[in-house]
């Protein structure tokens, strides 16, 4: 059996104390309600990110089939002037003042074909930017969100970090008063035990694991010297007493 001065032992559980907070404000700092908003929010901008790729590549390929609408409407609508100052000019045979007459009818039946194409190909490009200002708009509030939720975060953060800081302080100036021998041991169970390497010995209970020792430990334990480092013979961490005889 190990000895250490009892006043280390029972400085050992304000050590413990105050891992114990620093093991809870670790948890804190991953478990914070913000943090999913965080990843929801992420997950959002990315998903309205993608859609405004696939609408903006879609709004691009509309503006080039209505600039091509444009064309070809203008075409036909040159070609037809064209005809026309010919026909209003008189110039050329009877014959071929039929042709172009025939010519000009054919010529206004497409240009009004087209004309059909290029309103239907506006209309299209009209729901096209409506789409896009809407998800325009959705990006933005998203982004609005994300970057308030980070803010939130990161001010949680500081906050924890702060505190985690003094408590990091206050932890070092116990621990360097406790024998390196002790403070391994204690290290080593507490790593075994879930964060918890020392308990107090209140009655017949260990803290550590809340359970009563049999009476043939608690004798011993009893028996033993004020520097001795008693374990508990249930859970295996450091049995810290307030004093000898302890009850």
């Amino acid at each position: 059996m190990s000895t250490a001065p009892a006043s280390e032992q029972r400085r050992l559980l304000e050590v413990q104390a105050l891992d114990t907070r620093l093991d809870q404000l670790a948890h804190r700092r991953r478990t914070l309600d913000v943090l999913v908003r965080v990843t929801e929010l992420e997950e959002r901008t990315a998903a309205i990110a993608t859609e405004l790729v696939t609408a903006r590549t879609a709004h691009s390929d509309v503006r080039r089939e209505l600039a091509k609408a444009e064309l070809d409407v203008e075409q036909v609508r040159t070609r037809a002037q064209r005809n026309q100052a010919r026909l209003d000019a008189g110039q050329g045979t009877a014959k071929d003042m039929q042709a172009l007459t025939h010519e000009l009818e054919a010529l206004a039946r497409r240009q009004g074909e087209l004309e059909d194409v290029e309103l239907e190909v506006m209309e299209r490009l009209e729901a096209h930017d409506a789409d896009l200002t809407e998800l325009e708009a959705r990006a933005r509030n998203a982004a609005g969100d994300h970057e308030a939720a980070l803010a939130e975060r990161d001010a949680a953060f500081a906050e924890i970090d702060a505190e985690a800081s003094q408590v990091r302080s206050a932890r070092d100036a116990e621990a360097a008063q406790v024998s390196e021998s002790l403070l391994a041991l204690y290290e080593r169970l507490r790593t075994q035990h879930g964060g918890v390497g020392a308990a107090l010995l209140r009655g017949t209970r260990c803290e550590g694991c809340r359970l009563d020792l049999n009476a043939g430990d608690v004798a011993v334990i009893r028996a033993a010297a004020e520097d001795a480092v008693v374990r508990c013979e249930e859970c295996g961490r450091i049995l810290v007493r307030t004093g000898p005889g302890q009850d």
